[in-house]
């Protein structure tokens, strides 16, 4: 597989015939610059992507965001939906992180009112909001507890005071997948998610406070509630251990299953099975429980935020503007094409709308008036976009999730310096509280590609539109 596989359809959009290989039921589709492009074929990303293609009950096309790199069974940055209900299902088109999401916070401050206190809000962050690989909070939940948190997510939270019922209107689904099921999540599962609520975890989670630095749109950043200059948070985190155990008892499961629906893939780890069998069934459930355990997670992190938020700032408020999980799998009604082989000629009145099992794996939700956040590395910046028309119809309503990774986390550690890292933060001028300073290497802004790029091409693509761009003031990380 190069570059001369590829058909160029926009100088944003490129495809993979299906005749590439026979068993391709659909194109693959990548969003990407002709630069950009090549970066894509350092990893087996585009290799990953068209074994997505074989999937049983794929429909339209597989699609790469520009942020795109290798995952597990999908790409992380990849997309895509088969049929309902008889399609399959599959982790790999989830992830592990089960509902790994972003949420933003606006305040009622600018930079001016904040940036004498940006230490001491930093230090308060750290102290209280627990972060690292495996470490628990201060919420202990017993089983019934926690069951009523898988079932109903944010909707427990704000239930038990951890929120506003204004707080579950900018949360996709509201917080809540309405068809978790508690009875579908193991007990080691449960075990390891039970101290876990409240919790930022490790790895490339964060919380990041930052200041509004450009807008784009001033009529949407105004519809939004975004200013220049105002004060934002930033959680990225998802459903921690309990997620991830779900994802693996549940590979193990289908492995098992496969073989008794004929299905073969290939790629082991594109283990799949019909959404509508038990094992598909049950599957849904329990990922949907997960996800609402993260958005719940992120519930409480934003209680804990506000309280320090609130105690250093004179009891200003911060509100949600809008949390949106980017590891996922929704059922949606989504445009499919009669022609899955020219998208450049089919008139929107050759396509007709069809129930899907859609699959984000690293991509983000993007309706169309739906804000859509998108962070960026450590040290660089972030962008709040919005969703169109255009998503819908080209890519089921999905758009990218960040910079995404250029360099493996061990290709990081060989190359880049703790002093360098170091260095370059504090020429940003951008606090950094971390378990591990040594840890941070692994998340330096090197080790990803370039923000400003993947944003550039999914707006010029048409899949979101910019609206403003946020620059980083304090990082938390485990």
């Amino acid at each position: 597989m190069n570059k001369q596989n590829l058909i160029k359809i926009t100088d944003y959009l490129w495809e993979i015939p299906k005749s590439y290989r026979a068993d391709m039921k659909v194109p693959a589709r990548v969003f990407a610059s002709e630069k950009m492009l090549e970066e894509l074929f350092r990893d087996r990303s585009m290799e990953q992507l068209i074994n997505v293609t074989a999937l049983p009950g794929i429909q339209k096309a597989a699609y790469a965001m520009p942020d795109a790199h290798e995952g597990y069974g999908f790409p992380i940055g990849g997309v895509a939906a088969t049929s309902y209900p008889n399609g399959a299902i599959s982790p790999g088109g989830i992830g592990y992180d089960i509902n790994c999401g972003v949420r933003l916070l606006k305040s009622e401050l600018n930079f001016e009112d904040v940036k004498n206190n940006l230490e001491k809000l930093a230090g308060e962050l750290f102290s209280e909001i627990p972060s690292g690989v495996g470490r628990g909070g201060k919420i202990k939940l017993d089983g019934k507890k926690l069951g009523e948190v898988l079932n109903n997510g944010a909707e427990w939270a704000v239930k038990e005071g951890y929120g506003n019922k204004d707080d579950l209107n900018h949360i996709e689904s509201n917080g809540k997948i309405e068809n978790a099921d508690a009875g579908a999540v193991s007990d080691h599962a449960k075990k390891r998610g039970r101290d876990q609520l409240g919790t930022l975890g490790a790895g490339n989670h964060f919380i990041e406070v930052g200041k509004v630095e450009e807008v784009f749109d001033g009529q949407i950043a105004e519809s939004f509630g975004l200013r220049k200059n105002q004060t934002t948070v930033l959680i990225h985190t998802g459903s921690r251990g309990l997620g991830h155990q779900v994802a693996t008892d549940y590979i193990r499961i289908m492995n098992k299953a496969m073989s008794k629906y004929k299905i073969t893939v290939p790629d082991r780890e594109l283990v799949c099975v019909p959404f509508s069998s038990p094992e598909g069934q049950k599957y849904f459930s329990a990922m949907a429980a997960a996800a609402n355990f993260a958005w719940a997670n992120r519930q409480l992190i934003t209680w804990l935020v506000r309280k320090i938020w609130a105690k250093i700032f004179d009891g200003s408020k911060l509100s949600i503007l809008y949390d949106v999980a980017h590891n996922i799998a929704k059922i949606e009604e989504h445009y499919t094409r009669t022609n899955t082989d020219n998208i450049q000629r089919e008139p929107a009145s050759s396509q007709y709308k069809s129930v899907l099992i859609v699959h984000r794996k690293g991509a983000t939700r993007a309706f169309p008036g739906q804000p859509v956040i998108i962070p960026g590395s450590m040290g660089t910046a972030s962008y709040v976009l919005v969703g169109t028309d255009k998503a819908m119809e080209e890519s089921f309503g999905s758009t990218c999730h960040g910079a995404g990774r250029q360099m493996s986390r061990h290709q990081a550690k060989r190359m880049i310096t703790v002093d360098r890292l170091k260095n370059n933060l504090k020429k940003e001028n951008i606090i950094v509280k971390a378990g591990s300073i040594r840890g941070l290497v692994e998340e330096a802004p090197e080790a990803y590609k370039n923000i400003h790029d993947v944003v550039d091409i999914v707006d010029k693509a048409g899949i979101a539109k910019k609206v403003a761009r946020l620059k980083p003031l304090v990082v938390i990380k485990g």
